[in-house]
This record gives structure tokens, sequence and C-alpha cells, in this order.
């Protein structure tokens, strides 16, 4: 093992340990957002109660992403440094958009919300906590499409050895970007529906009260919405893999020649014939290209070389993601039918939904894997290798304490997260407290 090895494993942990947080950041956000605006509208207290108790895991949450994707920034420095120097150009758009407007809306009308309870009008706080929550999917939109590029490099020119930009919209709006964000930020309602869901299916199992009845109503919606968004984006990005990332493509079905009328492979050994086709161009009977002919091609085009993914990790991680998605996406459409007409929840679908709470995450983990490891050996496709965006000076001892130090606070860090977010989901919503005597002696029959 090498300093490159070590430095893949500390992005890999890193960025996937941060990756938990995020889409719960972004869905719970609209979440809290749409009670507050339902409070807002109808005046109903149960609604503000629930406002502020997922308004309060909300916060935690946010905080635990913002201090975690700090350390991000300072890989790209430290590890890698070559490819920080090729990507510099076209990076620096998105990112500072997403530092500078999609980060600064999020962070300061997060808060004046905080802060703002009985303080600003009204109608401006319930602004405040949507301002917030789409400042969150405005910063995922910049650095979806920073990472899109990486995947199907558009509007740029290569210049003495670095990219530079030549068009910014072209960046922003690269047809894989397009199919990536409502992808990826669908995959979050589903988080944030599956957190909400276990949460509401823990307290009703202990005190079945309508609060929380309508709670996971709201997220029963959610997360079945979300899934059909994921799945028709997920839909596009197949055909998209088909033109931009035909080794991903192949590595994700395990298909090693190229094949005409290409069969879906559930499992190993277990193939729908002409479906992979289908999905892949709308033709049940074009030819998909496969690992082993790719390579051939590429070692033509690029020079000497493995150009295939991990195709174990690849192929899996695309099977668990799909997999763990449809569990989640089932059990809330079945909780939908099975609660229609405002009947009560069976006990036992409370018990799922608590049970089902890691589904989500799962799948995002694994989607993360097939889409970056799918990517090997590049970082960006065609134009620079994994092996030459390393720093040169970086030795295979300094990565390993960086690894260590990193694993040691993510893991206090996932600690201090699990106990807060435990601790106040027990705590749940106080209950309404008796007027003061001070303020019963105010009534008039008794003042005269």
């Amino acid at each position: 093992m090498d300093a490159l090895d070590l430095a893949r494993w500390q992005f890999g942990v890193t960025t996937v340990y941060h990756f938990l947080f995020v889409p719960l950041t972004i869905g719970l956000g609209i979440f809290v957002a749409g009670l507050q605006t339902a409070w807002h509208r109808t005046g109903k207290e149960h609604y503000l109660k629930l406002t502020k108790f997922f308004g309060k895991l909300f916060l935690i949450n946010f905080a635990m992403g913002v201090v975690t994707g700090i350390v991000q920034e300072f890989q790209f420095g430290m590890n890698w440094s070559e490819y920080s120097t090729f990507v510099g150009d076209v990076f620096g758009a998105p990112l500072a958009m997403e530092a500078l407007l999609a980060f600064f809306m999020e962070s300061t009308f997060l808060g004046l919300w905080i802060f703002g309870w009985d303080r600003l009008p009204k109608k401006v706080h319930l602004a405040c906590i949507w301002a917030a929550a789409i400042g969150s999917n405005l910063s995922a939109y910049f650095i979806l499409a920073a990472n899109a590029w990486m995947k199907h490099p558009v509007g740029y020119e290569v210049v003495d050895g670095k990219a530079r930009m030549t068009d910014l919209w072209a960046v922003l709006t690269n047809s894989t970007a397009l199919a990536q964000v409502p992808h990826v930020v669908g995959a979050a309602f589903i988080v944030a529906g599956g957190f909400v869901l276990a949460v509401c299916g823990y307290w009703m199992l202990r005190r079945n009260a309508p609060m929380w009845r309508s709670a996971a109503r709201g997220a029963l919606v959610m997360t079945a919405i979300a899934g059909a968004v994921v799945a028709g984006t997920g839909d596009m990005s197949g055909k998209l893999l088909y033109e931009q990332q035909p080794m991903k493509l192949a590595a994700a079905e395990g298909l090693r020649h190229d094949t005409a009328g290409a069969g879906f492979s559930i499992v190993p050994g277990i193939e729908i014939p002409h479906v992979l086709s289908f999905l892949a161009t709308n033709d049940p009977n074009a030819t998909v290209q496969g690992t082993e002919d790719l390579q051939r091609r590429f070692e033509q085009q690029f020079g000497p070389g493995d150009y295939r993914p991990d195709r174990t990790v690849v192929f899996w991680s695309f099977r668990l993601m799909i997999g763990f998605g449809m569990a989640t996406v089932g059990l809330s459409v079945l909780g939908l039918w099975l609660t229609r007409r405002r009947r009560e929840f069976p006990r036992w679908l409370s018990r799922a939904l608590v049970a089902a709470l890691p589904l989500p995450l799962l799948a995002v983990i694994a989607g993360w894997l097939l889409s970056e490891i799918g990517r090997q050996p590049w970082t960006v496709a065609g134009e620079l290798l994994t092996a030459a965006s390393v720093s040169p000076g970086v030795s295979l001892a300094e990565v390993a304490i960086s690894l260590a130090v990193f694993t040691l606070l993510y893991g206090a860090l996932a600690v201090a997260e699990a106990v807060l977010l435990t601790r106040h989901v027990r705590e749940g919503v106080p209950e309404p407290q008796p007027a003061p005597l001070a303020e019963q002696r105010r009534e008039p029959s008794l003042m005269y």
C-alpha cells in the first residue's frame, strides 16, 4: 500500500461520513419549513410543537455537517494538490458560488430563524426557514455540478496542463448535473423521510398521539414522491452512463463483453433478457459495451493501463443502492395505503418504520460508492488519472497519521451526534404546562 491508496481511503471515508449529514440536512430543512407553514396557515398548536422539535434535530445535524465538511477542503491541498491544480480554474466558480451565495444564504437565514422566535414578524420568520432550506438545496446544486464535471467535463480547454473554463453556463447545465442533482436531492428527501418516520414510529409505539400520526403521514407522502423522482432520474442517469461513462455501466452490470440485447443482471446467474439494452437506449436489441472490450479500446485511446474500476464493489453497490432505496420507498407506499382515510398506524408498521431507519442511509452510501469508484481510474474522466492527482510530496506516514486522526475525530463526532439526537428524540415534545397561579388570578371574576 502506498500514499495514493491511503489518500483514496481517507477521502472515501471522510466523504461517506460527511454525506450521512448532508442528505438529512437537505430534506429535513424542507420538512421543517413545511411544518411551520402548516402552523402559519392553520394556527394548530401541534404543528408549532413539531416545527420546534424537528427543527432542533435539523440544527444538530446541520452543525455536524458543517464541521465534517471542512475536512474535505483541507484534503484537496494536503493529498490532492495535482488534482487541485488541474481543476482549480473550473471549480473556482461553482464552489465560490456555493460558499458566497448558497452557504451564506443558508447560514444567515438559519441564524435569523434560530434567534427570531417571538422577535421577528410571523411571516418574516417563516420566510427565514424557507430561505435556509432553499440555500441548502442551492449548495447541493453547485457542489453536484462540480462533481458532475469530473464525470463528464464540458465548457473547458486544457492550457499548459491545466483545465481552464471557457463556458460557465455549460458547466452549470451539464447534462450529467441536470440528472444527478434531482437524483441526489430526491435521495436526500428519502433519507429525511425515513428519519422522520423512525422518530414518529418510536413515539407512536409509546404514545399514539394524533400529532405524531400527522407528521408520519407527511413524511410518508414526501418519501413516496421522492422515490418517484429518484426512479425517474435514475433512468435518465442510466442512459447518460451509456453515452458518457460506458465503463461504469458495464461494471455495474457485470458485463464483460459487448452484447446485443443485453440483459439486466439481478444477481450473478439471474438475468432478465434485453432489459439493460432497453434501459440504456430504449432499444431492447441495442449493443451495450463490456468492460473487457472497453479496456482494449481505452488502451488504444489513452495508452497502457487498467481502465476498469473495482467491478465487485461497483456491481454490488449498484444493487444495494436499488434494494435499500426500494425497500424504504415501498414501506412508505404501504404505509400510505394502510393509513388511508385517517386509519390508525398498526403497531407492526410503527416498529417497521423504526427498524428501517438505516436503509436510506445505506442506500445513499452505496450510491456514492457506485458513483465515485465507478469513475476510477479517473478523477476527471478522460483527462486526469487518479494516480496523477495525488500530491507528490506527501509520504505514506503523513497520510497514515492524518487518516488515523480523522478516524478518531469522526468517531468522536459520531458518538456526539448519536447522543444528542437520541437524547432529544427521547425527550419528545414538552407537554403544555398549567398557567401560573398569578395568571389564573387575572380572571375578571376574581379581580373584582
